[in-house]
């Protein structure tokens, strides 16, 4: 909550808060008119993971903040900054985020270090968050629900195996919520503890291994005794996606058809997301037959779907410049 600690403290003041994720691509130029825009109109910044920059550039970074202190600190309205005279406002403001002792990551050299006050974070309460935002939501009773939440993944983390791909974070928590508050709005008169556990499968179940599978229902079925979820109507995607197998001359088995709703149903909740597994799991071939079921269907006019085109990338081909965007060292 390092971030959100900054944005909701400048919200309070009234403050425009820029938040800028840092990369290790950034040279003391782009963070000086950086600077220089924050100084000259009084905005905050949060540099997030500052310690991604490189520390040659830490150490120019720190000249530039000391002069914009000094600067602040003298009462003067202008500020000669790299050769150029700004008009200062002194309510700027600079704050780091960061997380220590990363791979890939920097320690702050100490002329930087005595230019800020440090702040060390806890782990937030999770229950206390989910809470708030379940009555946000529209539910009821968000208290006892919030705890399950929290209850579900502490309990997962303790009895399930150990993946690269699962998580039991804060993120993990609020994609749930996301979940429940969708939930929500489409069926307002619905028993909210069936709600509330039809979003924690929706996020979750896709990403277990099957061995994982039995143990995660026992702790759903643990925290929602007698608790039924309703079957949900895929009475066009399932013939949709039979006939779309036949094509492929594939075999619509049991397991391979669930995975295949489960990605559309993850489709629908999440922006992007990762298809893993073992070679020859059926991971192409599950979002292929997908592909053509949804086209199917949207030449029908059915479920409001759309005709799907998919583009597929070698990432090793391409640099990562190419791939996410890059700064541009030339022009800036």
């Amino acid at each position: 909550g390092k971030t959100e600690t900054v944005k909701d403290l400048a919200k309070a003041v009234a403050k425009q808060c820029v938040v800028f994720n840092c990369s290790d691509g950034l040279d003391y130029i782009a963070l000086g008119k950086f600077f220089k825009g924050l100084a000259s109109c009084g905005a905050w910044s949060c540099f997030d993971e500052f310690n991604r920059i490189d520390l040659e550039v830490l150490s120019v970074v720190a000249q530039q903040i000391l002069t914009i202190q000094r600067g602040i600190n003298s009462g003067s309205s202008t500020l000669l900054f790299e050769g150029t005279e700004i008009k200062l406002d002194p309510t700027c403001s600079v704050f780091i985020t960061m997380n220590p002792g990363y791979a890939g990551r920097s320690e702050l050299p100490d002329n930087l270090k005595a230019l800020f006050r440090t702040v060390a974070m806890m782990v937030p309460d999770y229950a206390m968050i989910a809470e708030i935002v379940l009555y946000s939501c529209g539910f009821v009773n968000a208290r006892p629900l919030s705890v399950k939440i929290v209850a579900t993944y502490r309990l997962c983390s303790e009895q399930l195996s150990s993946q690269h791909h699962y998580d039991y974070g804060m993120r993990a928590v609020k994609s749930v919520l996301t979940a429940a508050g969708n939930l929500k709005l489409k069926y307002p008169e619905e028993n909210e503890d069936i709600l509330m556990l039809r979003s924690i499968t929706d996020v979750n179940l896709p990403k277990f291994l099957s061995h994982d599978l039995p143990l995660f229902a026992g702790i759903t079925s643990d925290l929602f005794p007698g608790v039924q979820l309703p079957e949900p109507d895929y009475s066009t995607l399932i013939p949709a996606i039979k006939e779309n197998c036949e094509k492929m001359n594939l075999q619509p088995t049991k397991v391979f058809v669930e995975k295949i709703l489960q990605i559309y149903e993850m489709m629908i909740v999440r922006h992007g997301f990762m298809i893993v597994g073992e070679p020859f799991g059926g991971k192409t071939s599950a979002y292929r037959v997908l592909a053509g079921a949804l086209t199917d269907i949207c030449e029908k006019k059915l479920m409001d779907e759309n005709k799907v085109q998919i583009t597929v990338l070698n990432p090793k081909s391409i640099t990562m410049g190419q791939l996410y965007g890059s700064f541009d060292p030339i022009s800036h």
